[in-house]
């Protein structure tokens, strides 16, 4: 007697598996310490190396990833979606708290938070664009992903509703990708000197 399994009855893997939240404490209790030691070295080696994957991050997927997913057909841009979701759930907004946090404890080492007006305005420009980063990677990046994950995970996923969504997002992207431009010039200002 053979068995036979209806496709339709198994569930689909999750795409979204909290298993990543090992590596997401990892590296908050690794900026924590950078920030508790008060060691020069480390939290500027956190803040660096945590701005530089996440502006990386931003201006691939702004300025590569972004335009060629606009001119794919649906079923490959789908495809290229479940794969990537997931992942961004978790790196983008790890990179996105723990960039500006070492960065604004490194500041207040170095004294830029104590600057005479005007330098203190590169100061001020600086949280402005990592504020606003911030909450668009929070407010519209994070909450797209996840709904665009569970939209995926359905049997019959609703691709106008997704298209709508992933417009909007890949434009946020985009929008990402200029302002990590500017904070890279803002930058390059504090470390030859204000």
């Amino acid at each position: 007697m053979a068995v036979t399994i209806d496709p339709s009855a198994t569930a689909a893997p999750p795409l979204i598996r909290l298993s990543n939240l090992w590596w997401v404490a990892v590296a908050f209790v690794i900026a924590a310490g950078a920030i508790a030691s008060g060691d020069h070295w480390l939290l500027n080696f956190v803040h660096v190396m945590t701005g530089l994957f996440w502006t990386g991050i931003d201006l691939f997927m702004g300025f590569v990833l972004g335009p060629v997913l606009r001119r794919l057909d649906l079923s490959a841009r789908r495809a290229i979606t479940i794969r990537l979701m997931p992942r961004t759930v978790f790196i983008m907004p790890t990179l996105a708290i723990i960039t500006p946090t070492t960065g604004w404890f490194l500041a207040g080492q170095l004294g830029f938070l104590e600057l005479p007006w005007p330098s203190m305005w590169w100061t001020v420009a600086a949280l402005g664009v990592s504020t606003v980063l911030g909450l668009q990677g929070l407010g519209v990046l994070l909450p797209t992903n996840l709904l665009v994950c569970l939209e995926l995970q359905k049997a019959a996923p609703d691709f106008d509703r997704l298209q709508r969504r992933m417009r909007r997002y890949l434009w946020v992207i985009a929008s990402q990708g200029a302002m990590q431009i500017v904070i890279i010039l803002i930058m390059a200002r504090f470390v030859t000197g204000i």
